[in-house]
């Protein structure tokens, strides 16, 4: 059986991270960093592209797993008719070399354990030379060298062009092996002890859970939420990715597979939020100083998205032998939305750097020229068409959040020299344009026949990015057009009580083929517009529903199948995370969600 997508559990070292399957197999690792090739695709095909499983003999499952509290260390217990097995994995901080470490005891009785590494470079396409070297297994492969070792040293051989072993563990035995990776030109790097990383881990991660200041009644999910987010961080540069996966589905068999290993701009906002209201002052810091080094140049070249060092060419292209997840091709590298003109995004990048300011965060010396030059562009820019937030590759719209997120950008501009009249700006053309943006989509984008807000200028269709519309502020909760705009989204797009992005089969808009599943940030902002127009308990009852959804380790991924009860999308996915944890704070924390 193909593992499904809510099987897997994340670990990493917050500069890649892999994806370790039920069936104690590693079916997802880019080596170095998370846009680098993998050199286990499996997630993305089969064996034969990539793996490493380590689990007792003839088992398939775990019996149990977990992570150990407030850590990323993953536990899965193996229950079989010889005695019990643990197997540990996890993925130390780095010194210089990315280590993967799996550490196998023994719990109970006498289990024989095999374990098979079938190490395929470049997304499952080039096998590597294997040789032997002071004790370790090498793999080269051009720029790869990859060096696998155990301790104590166990018994290894080749078969099949992958590298197996087998030995038994009793009460109390420990077995660890040790996978480094590094450039092949270059000499070993140090060697890490296994068992004082495993200690080091998650003492480091339990003092950084600790940190958090939520203490509502959902602390252990909202906790998990933000160790995925910190382990979407790569830390070098502060930078956060949308998913660690490229093309996992929307739809099991369909062709909506994208590259998610990068930063969009969309998340900023609710991201520095979350990381603020949490008290990760720090890690908001190091976000905010990402954004504006990624956004620096010309204010009509600011993209939606970016490579986790600030990288602008995300080049898009296929991987045509690799079959995809059940199937679901074409499987794709990088990103073509890159290349889009979204409205939203400025936005989302003034309202970060007004959020970042008010929050105290230490203030760059070009912080608000930034701004300026973005709202110098929007004086104009905002009357144009654009592709809407959701990337769909149809012609370009005048969509309506795009308008209200302009209308944002203008607003916290406002505001900022209004709290801070030292700084030079134009306030009057500010307001004037925040009263003209605002009028243009009162009049053009709402559709008073149904009293609801439309997904663009001129259409029938709805889009759940309105119910952003009181979160944002750019109409107070009370409004009967927003709570009109709200029942009716929640009308016209739920399924089965959560929410699509949009109605595919009832708009224009997105020209490719095949559905998708629920999306679950949109359906945590439900829970957020419902408890901001004062139904709270409907709100509370969402939120325990979505958080309900989690996998067995509170992993969520982008969208999920009510009707199949399948986790859809890449995974594990930010944008969910993020909505979760800004859902709990709103509801529990009093704490402003969105």
């Amino acid at each position: 059986m193909h593992p499904r997508i809510e099987d897997y559990a994340l670990i990493g070292d917050e500069q890649t991270a892999a994806l370790v399957g039920r069936d104690g197999s590693i079916d997802w690792l880019c080596l170095p960093r998370f846009d680098s090739p993998a050199c286990f695709a499996k997630l993305l095909g089969t064996e034969e592209h990539g793996h490493w499983r380590i689990a007792p003999r003839g088992a398939r499952l775990c019996t149990r797993r977990a992570y150990r509290p407030d850590t990323l260390v993953l536990d899965s217990d193996w229950d079989t008719p010889d005695g019990t097995v643990r197997v540990t994995d996890f993925m130390p901080q780095r010194d210089r070399a990315p280590d993967v470490v799996r550490v196998i005891e023994g719990l109970a009785g006498r289990v024989t354990v095999h374990g098979e590494l079938r190490l395929r470079f470049d997304y499952g396409s080039i096998v590597p030379w294997m040789r032997r070297s002071d004790g370790h297994r090498v793999a080269v492969a051009g720029p790869d060298s990859v060096w696998l070792r155990s301790e104590p040293p166990v018994r290894t051989w080749g078969k099949d062009f992958a590298t197996h072993s087998e030995f038994t563990v009793g009460k109390g035995d420990k077995v660890a092996f040790v996978l480094t990776w590094h450039p092949s030109h270059e000499p070993r790097p140090a060697l890490v002890d296994p068992f004082e990383a495993l200690d080091s881990s998650v003492e480091d991660w339990r003092a950084w859970a600790a940190r958090c200041r939520y203490r509502g009644p959902h602390r252990e999910v909202v906790v998990r939420s933000l160790i995925t987010l910190k382990a979407l961080t790569y830390a070098p540069t502060g930078g956060i990715v949308a998913a660690p996966t490229t093309s996992l589905p929307e739809s099991l068999g369909g062709v909506r597979n994208w590259d998610y290993r990068y930063s969009w701009l969309r998340d900023s906002t609710l991201t520095l939020q979350a990381l603020l209201a949490a008290g990760y002052h720090e890690e908001a810091e190091a976000w905010r100083d990402w954004l504006l080094r990624a956004v620096a140049g010309k204010p009509a070249d600011l993209q939606i998205m970016y490579g986790i060092s600030g990288e602008r060419r995300l080049p898009e292209y296929e991987l045509p032998w690799l079959p995809g997840f059940h199937g679901s091709a074409p499987v794709r590298v990088g990103n073509d939305a890159v290349k889009q003109f979204q409205l939203d995004v400025y936005g989302e990048v003034i309202d970060s750097l007004s959020v970042a300011r008010s929050a105290g965060l230490p203030v760059r010396p070009h912080m608000w020229r930034v701004q300026c030059a973005l709202l110098e562009f929007l004086r104009t820019a905002w009357r144009q068409p654009d592709a809407g937030l959701w990337e769909v590759r149809g012609r370009r719209r005048h969509f309506v959040y795009s308008k209200v997120m302009a209308w944002v950008a203008a607003d916290r501009g406002v505001r900022t020299l209004e709290e801070h009249p030292h700084l030079d700006g134009d306030l009057d053309g500010w307001r004037a344009m925040r009263a003209e943006v605002h009028r243009d989509v009162c009049e053009r984008g709402y559709d008073p026949d149904r009293n609801t807000f439309t997904q663009y200028y001129g259409s029938r269709a709805l889009d759940a990015s309105l119910l952003q519309i009181p979160l944002v502020g750019f109409l107070p909760p009370d409004d009967p057009r927003v709570t009109g705009t709200i029942d009716a989204v929640r009308a016209e797009l739920s399924l089965d009580g959560l929410l699509l992005r949009y109605d595919l089969w009832h708009t224009d808009v997105d020209p490719l083929p095949g559905g998708e599943g629920a999306f679950l940030a949109c359906s945590f902002w439900l829970a957020d517009a419902l408890h901001l127009t004062g139904r709270t308990d409907e709100a509370r009852e969402l939120f325990e529903r979505l958080v309900g959804l989690c996998n067995d380790v509170g992993l969520l991924a982008e969208e999920y199948d009510p009707v199949t009860g399948r986790q859809l999308g890449n995974f594990p996915q930010a944008f969910s995370h993020l909505g979760l944890v800004g859902t709990a704070l709103a509801l529990d924390g009093g704490e402003k969600a969105g």
